[in-house]
């Protein structure tokens, strides 16, 4: 076949293409003249709308989960004549009901049609029983507070990262979601510094004491937050009032392209189905326990500040030099995911994190000095970037249908925050001022963590190879569903969509 042959071939080719999407009723974006700048502007929208609401929820979110650390410093224990044993149970006792509830949760966010509406009102709800805290008089009532705070919480960050993967394609999801946790390190930033701004301004203000401002100040903030949320925050490709039915179609036709069907559930995957589905699946469980391993080892974040008390300064010097190490951190954090979306790896930006933990944890155990203990903060909380990918890597595991990686999604991070729960012993006040015992805990931990990452690394590249040989099981039930939808969404045919879907491939 000649040159000019060939390219007009390719020309009518691409005539027929373009007539062929510009004849659906909203396809009008998908002709390839014209969607890549309307794809752009589309991802500049959520770019604009999402990522900045759920950013700054998350930096409330955490603020109001570690306000109790920051009040320890001005008097929270001796006005509710806590032990030691009852702070770290008060500590623990969010995780008990945190944990539990994301798993529903986030089956209820998959099923609902309007998560817009479904986390702004969690939001509300945490803000509400965190401001409560304050009024707590004794052990019993801070207890049922922060019992009552998580279960609120327990709907955000996992649904945050499953509406995020409702959203962006494999390759944007990283660093979308890094800048979401990044909201979480520079949340103990400014969670530091807000909290030296109240302990050290509010003292007495109105017969109050300032550890009590603290929850009150704070819990308002992300009250009003959370109302603002439910008017920034998308629902789904198919039903957000904001975008036109044509950017409707692009963004569903975007993630049918990415793994080759459209990103729906079939007509039998309900909710339980899709937590069934997760369960049987061997990377589940795997990523669940290497999830509470790494966050067993991560688990210094709620002793931040009493961490940093050990370098000798006063309560407000302290909180400050808490800042610097989240604001290194969540720069990092950026850095790392941008690069994983890049390169499209996730084993070694998971774990080259963990183990700048594990020397700082071994500077930690080596070293009794300020400088060697600050140079070790900052290794510390850098640990967070390996953390912000995790989920990004179930998703990308996990891929479909949507009603299983929630499920999954819900119990990694849901399994994986019994290892907070733990440490909230682990970092016991008898054992400071050095904490050798928990820094040798978190050195086993992460390490543990690093030998699971290896197992789900090597299932991944089994399944890539796997799906070299199989094709045929493409074309049966549900998935032969879902590749059908993705071939009407984007205009194309049913083999073309098949052809495509030959080409996904697993993250590793």
């Amino acid at each position: 076949m000649s040159l000019e042959v060939k390219k007009d071939v390719e020309v009518e080719q691409l005539s027929n293409r373009r007539a062929s999407t510009e004849s659906l009723p909203d396809g009008e974006l998908l002709a390839a003249d014209v969607r890549p700048a309307a794809e752009r502007r589309l991802v500049r929208a959520l770019d604009m709308r999402l990522l900045p609401t759920i950013i700054l929820v998350f930096i409330m979110n955490y603020i109001d989960r570690v306000a109790v650390t920051a009040a320890r410093l001005k008097g929270l224990e001796q006005d509710l004549g806590l032990n030691d044993i009852q702070y770290a149970t008060v500590l623990a006792v969010l995780y008990a009901s945190y944990v539990p509830a994301q798993i529903p949760s986030n089956m209820i966010l998959n099923r609902i049609s309007r998560p817009s509406w479904y986390i702004p009102t969690c939001v509300v709800l945490w803000g509400m029983t965190s401001a409560l805290t304050g009024v707590a008089k004794n052990y019993a009532g801070i207890l049922a507070a922060r019992i009552f705070v998580g279960v609120p919480e327990a709907a955000f960050y996992p649904g945050a990262i499953y509406l995020l993967s409702r959203w962006y394609t494999r390759r944007e999801l990283a660093f979308r979601s890094a800048l979401l946790y990044g909201g979480l390190l520079i949340s103990n930033a400014f969670g530091s510094l807000m909290a030296a701004g109240i302990l050290s301004g509010m003292e007495g203000k109105l017969g109050i004491r300032a550890w009590r401002w603290l929850f009150y100040i704070e819990g308002a903030i992300t009250i009003f937050i959370g109302f603002c949320a439910v008017f920034t925050l998308p629902d789904y490709p198919h039903n957000t009032r904001w975008l036109n039915p044509a950017q409707r179609r692009l963004a569903q036709v975007r993630l049918a392209e990415d793994a080759g069907e459209a990103d729906e559930d079939g007509s039998t995957e309900s909710a339980f189905a899709g937590l069934i589905l997760a369960l049987k699946d061997p990377k589940v469980p795997i990523f669940a326990v290497m999830t509470c391993a790494q966050l067993l080892g991560l688990g210094f974040v709620n002793f931040f500040p009493t961490i940093a008390g050990t370098l000798g300064f006063n309560t407000t010097v302290t909180l400050v030099l808490a800042a610097p190490p989240w604001i290194l951190a969540t720069i990092v954090c950026c850095l790392t995911a941008w690069n994983a979306d890049r390169t499209g790896e996730r084993f070694f930006h998971i774990c080259v994190p963990w183990w700048g933990v594990i020397v700082g944890y071994i500077i930690g155990v080596s070293t009794f000095s300020i400088g060697g203990r600050y140079v070790a903060m900052f290794l510390m909380a850098c640990g967070y970037a390996g953390f912000a990918l995790t989920l990004v890597w179930v998703s990308n595991a996990i891929p479909r249908p949507p009603a299983k990686r929630s499920a999954a999604i819900g119990i990694v991070n849901g399994f994986g925050n019994l290892g907070n729960l733990i440490s909230s012993y682990v970092w016991k006040p008898s054992w400071g001022p050095d904490y050798h015992p928990p820094m040798i805990i978190g050195i086993a931990a992460l390490a543990l963590a690093t030998a699971l990452a290896i197992v789900i690394r090597q299932i991944l590249v089994s399944q890539n190879k796997r799906l070299d040989c199989e094709e045929l099981d493409m074309q049966k039930g549900a998935r032969r569903e879902r590749i059908e939808e993705a071939a009407r969404l984007e205009g194309i045919t049913y083999e073309e969509a098949l052809q495509r879907k030959k080409t996904f491939r697993y993250l590793l």
